[in-house]
């Protein structure tokens, strides 16, 4: 079993920065695909930024492109999400997620994922 928890949401103005964070516990998951979606009231859950946690490589919606990073922890064990030049758009509750397959087909759809942290909300004001 992996455990997930997010960390680091809040208030913050729009053209502002927020980090939110993701501990990672449990089995081995070097192998894994970790992933960062959001989800706002009456909408659904969207993809936001995936990485391979062993090689690396990252993928983002067309929507946060250029103003979002994901990185990886491998001492910490942690997956970040750097948000710069926010959007009230981006409010939503950030989810991070993890696939035990670590190939990158499906990325963005939550159903390619297995394992779900609680969850943590990311306000920006105008």
């Amino acid at each position: 079993q992996v455990q997930l928890v997010e960390s680091g949401g809040g208030l913050v103005q729009a053209g502002g920065s927020l980090r939110v964070s993701c501990t990672v516990s449990g089995r081995t998951f070097s192998n894994y695909l970790m992933g960062w979606f959001r989800q706002s009231p009456g909408k659904e859950r969207e993809f936001v930024a995936a990485i391979t946690w062993s090689t690396g490589s990252t993928f983002y919606a067309d929507s946060v492109k250029g103003r979002f990073t994901i990185s990886r922890d491998n001492f910490k064990n942690t997956i970040s999400l750097q948000m710069n030049s926010l959007k009230p758009e981006d409010t939503a509750v950030y989810y991070c997620a993890a696939a035990r397959w670590g190939g990158i087909v499906g990325v963005t759809s939550f159903t390619r994922y297995d394992y779900w942290g609680q969850g943590t909300q990311v306000t920006v004001s105008s």
